[in-house]
């Protein structure tokens, strides 16, 4: 299974001088794989260590931090001595043994010809925590579900992946219903790999729910097992509430939608939990639409987005013929199926940020707004071809951006500073923007 973030890797691999490198994502979006198969393709040796239920490497970094007897008994468990210009050494579940974490840091300072590649599902959860983390001494890599790219790749669809990164729009109008088709199942199937794998080798949209419905109770179990036991309720209700909020067609988070006359800081934690998860994605209003949109963020204004979009379709028992078949009654929710896509691109997209942005008012609303370092660029997500946007006109009008980007089912099309960009095609906004 071709993953993009494998590129990522091998350069890491080829500076001369690195630090330590953490795999940040959620639960089952294929760190573990993704490390593992960069271990057996780039290097002699891999050395894998799960710290999950293990005694042995959990009690090595007790006693203190000594590099060279870390390194003894590291090579002790592996049955091998560790060559490190040619072994990848991997920490899996590292939040599991803070003091690994730590080690990290001195790794860096005295041993830095160590290769090192760590990942832990809950390792934000696990820094909020106080666990002490080796800051400036390691480098980051975020890590999602599969993009609607590499979704086609393994569906085996290397052409039609092909025609989009050479921007031949043409040729792909062509074959426009063939990327509509693919772009369903993707709503249905999402981007986790296990999803993907089982669909991809039989086609059983079945068998993808039930997959989805593990993934999804494996979450919950994760939530019973690591977080507080006073919020846990907090955390169902306002991960349970998601679907609703995003139905709505003003999309900003609502406290009195997870339970009525809930207020903020009674789910501020819940919400940071989830997020430290990597199982939702805030996106913040942004006040003006200037350079940088950090600087005028608003921290009450966001709206909320599930990690996956298979997860979501699933979440609501979405089932695959009222997808891809359409429904009359399907279109109200289909609008939020979109921008949940949309988002999920935007998030495997490095160098673009990405907010929203309303009036005073809330009478105008631009979708997603872009900061791509030189440029703000609004976006309009549209669910079908529908490309009526009073916003998007009222807000180029007034602010005038360089170029106005909107996603729908039509076909690519430039028109002096507006530019239609099908959705299949939304993983091209850097080369468009940038």
């Amino acid at each position: 299974m071709y993953r993009m973030a494998m590129e990522a890797l091998y350069k890491w691999k080829a500076k001369k001088t690195k630090k330590p490198l953490i795999i940040r994502g959620a639960r089952q979006v294929g760190k573990t794989w993704l490390m593992k198969e960069f271990g057996d393709e780039a290097f002699a040796k891999c050395v894998y260590i799960s710290f999950d239920n293990n005694r042995v490497m959990r009690e090595l970094f007790v006693p203190d931090l000594d590099i060279t007897r870390l390194i003894t008994g590291i090579e002790l468990y592996a049955g091998h001595k560790i060559d490190p210009e040619n072994t990848l050494i991997i920490f899996d579940e590292v939040q599991e043994v803070p003091q690994a974490l730590t080690s990290l840091k001195y790794f860096n300072e005295n041993a830095p010809q160590y290769q090192i590649i760590c990942a832990g599902s809950l390792l934000g959860v696990a820094l909020h925590q106080g666990t002490s983390f080796p800051v400036g001494k390691v480098e980051f890599l975020d890590l999602y579900p599969l993009s609607f790219t590499e979704f086609m790749r393994a569906m085996g669809k290397e052409q039609f992946v092909s025609l989009l990164k050479h921007g031949d729009f043409a040729m792909a109008t062509t074959f426009k219903q063939e990327y509509i088709g693919l772009l369903k199942h993707y709503y249905y199937v999402g981007g986790m790999p296990e999803a993907v794998l089982s669909f991809a080798q039989n086609g059983d949209f079945n068998e993808t729910r039930e997959i989805q419905r593990r993934i999804l109770a494996a979450y919950e179990q994760d939530f019973s097992k690591h977080a507080p036991a006073e919020i846990v309720p907090r955390i169902r209700m306002l991960w349970n509430s998601i679907p609703a909020q995003l139905t709505k067609e003003n999309k900003k988070f609502i406290y009195g939608l997870v339970k009525e006359g809930a207020r903020a800081r009674e789910y501020e934690y819940a919400l940071m939990w989830l997020t430290d998860c990597g199982l939702v994605h805030k996106v913040h209003r942004a006040a003006a639409p200037s350079l940088p949109l950090k600087a005028y963020e608003d921290l009450k204004a966001f709206k909320l987005f599930l990690v996956d979009v298979g997860l979501l379709s699933c979440m609501t028992r979405l089932r695959q013929d009222v997808l891809l078949d359409g429904n009359e009654l399907f279109k109200e929710f289909k609008g939020a199926l979109t921008e949940q896509y949309v988002l999920q691109q935007l998030k495997t997209m490095p160098d673009v940020e990405t907010y929203y942005w309303t009036n005073a008012r809330n009478t105008s609303e631009i979708d997603f707004l872009l900061d791509v370092g030189s440029a703000v660029v609004p976006l309009e997500v549209k669910a079908e071809v529908n490309l009526q946007s009073k916003s998007l006109k009222a807000f180029a009008d007034k602010f005038r951006p360089a170029l106005s980007l909107r996603s729908s089912m039509s076909d690519y099309k430039r028109e002096d500073r507006l530019l239609n960009l099908p959705l299949y095609a939304i993983g091209n906004i850097p080369s468009v923007v940038m």
